[in-house]
C-alpha cells in the first residue's frame, strides 16, 4: 500500500520532515520490454520535507528487479534497477513539473508509478550480453 503524508496534521505537530519505506506492486503492463516482467515489488526509501509554502518534496530511491528474455539472445536475464528519485507536490495543484494535491494530503500513488515508468531500462540483457564487445571478464 502506498503511504499519503498528511501535510496538516504534520505541520500541526510541528513535523516538518521524514522517512517513509514502503513496497509498491508495479503492473507488469508498464514494463514496455518484450518477454519481462518485475520479480517483485518494487521498493521504496524516501525522505520528505515541507517547507513554509506546504509544498512537499520527496525524495529517495526505487529499487527493483527486472527477469524474462534477454533482448538480444532470448536467455534467461535478471537485472536489479536502482534509482534516485525526486516529487516536488504543491498545494492545490501542480503545473506539469510538479505534482499536486488536495485537502491538505499528498497522494504518492502517480509519483510512485511514475519513478517506477522513468527508471525502466530500454532493455534488459543477460550477463554475456552486456560486456561491451573485446572485454573480458
Amino acid at each position: 500500500m502506498i503511504p499519503k503524508i498528511d501535510v496538516r496534521r504534520l505541520v500541526a505537530g510541528k513535523t516538518y520532515e521524514g522517512e517513509l519505506s514502503f513496497e509498491y506492486e508495479a503492473d507488469d503492463g508498464l514494463v514496455d520490454i518484450p518477454y519481462v516482467r518485475f520479480a517483485a515489488p518494487a521498493e521504496f526509501r524516501l525522505r520528505y520535507e515541507i517547507f513554509e509554502d506546504n509544498t512537499v518534496e520527496a525524495k529517495g530511491r526505487v529499487t527493483f528487479v527486472l527477469e524474462g528474455s534477454c533482448s538480444r539472445c532470448l536467455s534467461e536475464a535478471r537485472q536489479t534497477i536502482e534509482e534516485d528519485v525526486c516529487g516536488i507536490f504543491e498545494p492545490n495543484g501542480g503545473d506539469g513539473e510538479t505534482y499536486g494535491y488536495s485537502c491538505g494530503v499528498v497522494d504518492l500513488s502517480e509519483f510512485v508509478r511514475d519513478s517506477v515508468l522513468f527508471a525502466l531500462p530500454p532493455k534488459l540483457l543477460c550477463r554475456e550480453c552486456s560486456i561491451p564487445d573485446g572485454e573480458q571478464e
